[in-house]
């Protein structure tokens, strides 16, 4: 048998990136739900109080539904993005081959190892390993450039940047914030608007003498700071920052576990304070607003789950991640719903103790308020990494990277990904706007619409380039061409029920 076809034989059985650390299939569940549960989770209490214990229960239960479909959609697109660079990559060997036998042999000859060449398409239960793998690491934007119209990928980078830049500006203002809020003195009440706390004196709000930090200047030193510790992860793939997720979710568990046990210790020492109906409609919009993005993973499931060990029951096993999560948000709210007569915006707010001279009291106040810091330190990075990955997709030919120079291969783009966010957030704190326009309209394009056309147009293009006989088995079990229309509606709706939320709340 010829040199030349074991080696065609063996591109279907290699992956086509770069190689790295590969972690358990636990680990990587760690970092989706890391990626998952952040400080979102703690405006969940206050709008299932709102909305209703009964409707909000169902709502969420069904958004997380929603969420891992779309999730499997990614998973069967990257799959067969993976059949689709092994495809080419073997009718590249095969003219390699063909034309080397008619140069050494003649043309009499490369009928016959053009046929010794060949690898069937249709071969029973083989053949799905051999094309549909999820080894290389394919980001949204890859896929998008190799099964999307130009059009569509026009629209698709436009959507992904505006929604992880907004992330990682967000992300980085409320870090800053928190670690201002944890050195400063407590801004007064009647200080609402951000010109009136600006310029206050950190350390004494009513203190006046020169050279003292300001509150803006504190929090800038925060931002550089954080950007200062958290940055560099940047310039280095997902698996380098295993250790970070494993201590940020223990720290992560901690403070929810926190949260809850002190919400049930109130429950049964002086029972319910709250009491919130089953059903209240006018409360939805509110509901949908805080709580359609609680699920979002979607942009960034390629560069986490192409390191794992062992993704035959990968599914099964995101099933699980999303049950889990589920059950901890219903926990979550459920608990703070009845255990508080009112509620803040952000759940927090409502263990702040009031005798500051209980020293375990008052290191779980600094805790609790330094909780944002240790989730979103842990999803900073992450994102950070998926949006370098396909900003690189954009302009450079991600099957050999490392042809590139250095510094346009590991120097600009984590650059050009970090620096925006830094920008804006060090001379403009106040992100309101951008959060309602990135959270809500962006994010439904990233979670919905973009899954979904992806797969459609993956599984046509498929089907057309190995035929139907080859079978992928990481294929979604919402496979059925209805599916995808319910999505695409859902999707229409949930733009309606966040624009009016957004209405509401600026009246």
């Amino acid at each position: 048998m010829p040199r030349r076809f074991w080696s065609l034989r063996r591109v279907l059985k290699m992956p086509l990136s770069e190689t790295g650390d590969q972690y358990s299939i636990w680990v990587g569940l760690t970092y989706i739900f890391n990626l998952i549960v952040g400080t979102g989770a703690l405006t969940l209490p206050a709008v299932f109080a709102r909305a209703g214990w009964g409707l909000s229960t169902m709502s969420l239960v069904f958004l997380a539904f929603m969420s891992f479909m779309t999730a499997t959609y990614v998973i069967e697109t990257m799959a067969c993005a993976n059949a689709v660079l092994k495809w080419k990559r073997l009718q590249a060997i095969k003219r390699d081959s063909i034309q080397d036998h008619d140069s050494d042999e003649g043309p009499s000859n490369s009928q016959n190892n053009f046929g010794d060449l060949e690898e069937p398409l249709v071969c029973g239960e083989t053949i799905p390993s051999r094309y549909y793998s999820l080894d290389r690491r394919v980001e949204l934007g890859e896929m998008a450039n190799i099964f999307l119209s130009k059009t569509g990928c026009i629209m698709f980078y436009c959507t992904l940047c505006i929604y992880l830049y907004g992330d990682l500006s967000i992300y980085s203002a409320a870090v800053a914030k928190s670690v201002m809020d944890v050195i400063c003195s407590p801004l007064p009440s009647n200080m609402s608007n951000a010109p009136d706390w600006q310029e206050l004196i950190c350390f004494n709000s009513t203190a006046s003498e020169p050279g003292a930090y300001t509150r803006i200047e504190i929090y800038r030193i925060a931002l550089l700071t954080f950007i200062a510790f958290i940055g560099p992860f940047v310039f280095f793939n997902v698996q380098k920052t295993k250790y970070l997720q494993l201590l940020t979710s223990g720290m992560r568990w901690l403070a929810f576990t926190i949260m809850i046990s002190m919400a049930i210790h109130l429950l049964i020492g002086r029972g319910p304070q709250g009491h919130p109906p089953a059903f209240d409609i006018t409360g939805m919009p509110t509901l949908f607003g805080a709580c359609v993005y609680s699920f979002m993973c979607h942009h960034s499931l390629p560069g986490l789950i192409s390191p794992i060990r062992g993704k035959n029951r990968l599914g099964l096993h995101l099933a699980f991640d999303f049950t889990l999560i589920s059950v901890f948000y219903l926990l979550l709210a459920f608990t703070g719903a009845f255990a508080f007569k009112q509620l803040n915006e952000l759940y927090t707010l409502n263990f702040v103790p009031t005798d500051n001279d209980n020293i375990f009291l008052k290191i779980i106040e600094y805790f609790l308020t330094l909780f944002p810091v240790f989730t979103l330190s842990t999803s900073f990075p992450i994102i950070a990494i998926t949006l370098r990955n396909n900003i690189q997709s954009l302009f450079l030919d991600t099957t050999r990277l490392e042809s590139y120079n250095f510094v346009l291969r590991k120097l600009l783009f984590p650059i050009i990904t970090i620096a925006p966010p830094i920008l804006l957030t060090y001379f403009l704190e106040d992100i309101s706007i951008l959060i309602e326009f990135t959270g809500s309209y962006a994010g439904t394009g990233i979670q919905y619409l973009i899954p979904t056309f992806l797969v459609v147009s993956a599984r046509r293009h498929c089907s057309t380039l190995l035929g139907l006989g080859v079978a992928n088995k990481y294929k979604s079990p919402f496979s059925h061409v209805a599916w995808a229309i319910f999505v695409l509606l859902w999707s229409f709706v949930c733009i309606i029920l966040v624009s009016v939320h957004i209405f509401e709340k600026n009246l």
